[in-house]
């Protein structure tokens, strides 16, 4: 299931026009490409399930998820926060995807894949460590609950673990669309449940044994993403 994610990228051209593609050919060599943004089915459809399953598991707990709780509970409306929470996930991890594309277009895909074994194997142990939200970083909008929301969840997200797993799973899959999409969606099954629910749900959250399931995955990938390194590299 992994093993089609790792970086592969190559050059086509669609007439005369050059354009960044990427190779998923499976291992005898009888693959499909797809652009960037969108890829062959089976492999966006892959990236897409991944990310949402991976940034799922690994916002369980976060700090932006307690935040969400947060918010609920300070202004009991419920689609604003939501919406809020929506736009500034899609923006931070759109961001996250344009990074991640600047990133395999640096460094060939042998050391993009050290990396990523590397970034994976942190990501595995930093989603064992429970998270704490400062209280102060929520502060009172005069432009209402969407706005408050949208700039509280931006902020909090600048620099987090769901951000960098976007980063890596962008890099990872070489696509763009299907991954952003699936940390969206990752994003909105933890934190929609958390400000509909609000407080009623923060006790009951199973949190140790799904930290510990979304580091199960993170070292799946790790491990995927430095077998492919050691075959390049041999």
């Amino acid at each position: 299931m992994f093993a089609k994610g790792m970086v592969q990228a190559s050059a086509c051209e669609y007439g005369t026009q050059p354009c960044k593609t990427f190779d998923c050919a499976d291992p005898v060599g009888r693959g499909r490409r797809g652009h960037w943004f969108f890829p062959a089915r089976e492999h966006g459809l892959e990236a897409l399930l991944v990310s949402t399953g991976v940034v799922a598991l690994a916002e369980i707990g976060d700090k932006t998820q307690l935040l969400a709780f947060m918010l609920s509970a300070r202004y009991r409306k419920a689609w604003p926060i939501i919406f809020g929470i929506l736009i500034a996930t899609m923006i931070n991890h759109g961001l996250a995807g344009v990074l991640a594309n600047w990133l395999t277009e640096q460094f060939p895909p042998v050391v993009l894949n050290w990396a990523l074994g590397v970034a994976f194997l942190l990501m595995a142990a930093w989603v064992l460590i429970p998270d704490k939200l400062d209280t102060t970083e929520i502060k009172a909008s005069r432009l209402g609950i969407f706005a408050t929301t949208l700039a509280a969840f931006f902020l909090a997200e600048m620099g987090d673990k769901t951000q960098f797993a976007t980063v890596a799973m962008v890099a990872q899959y070489q696509a763009f669309g299907a991954v952003v999409a699936g940390s969206t969606a990752g994003m909105m099954l933890a934190n929609v449940p958390a400000v509909l629910l609000g407080g009623r749900l923060a006790d009951r959250l199973p949190l140790r044994p799904v930290r510990i399931i979304a580091a199960i995955i993170f070292s799946v990938l790790a491990l995927v993403a430095l077998s492919a390194a050691i075959g390049m590299a041999g």
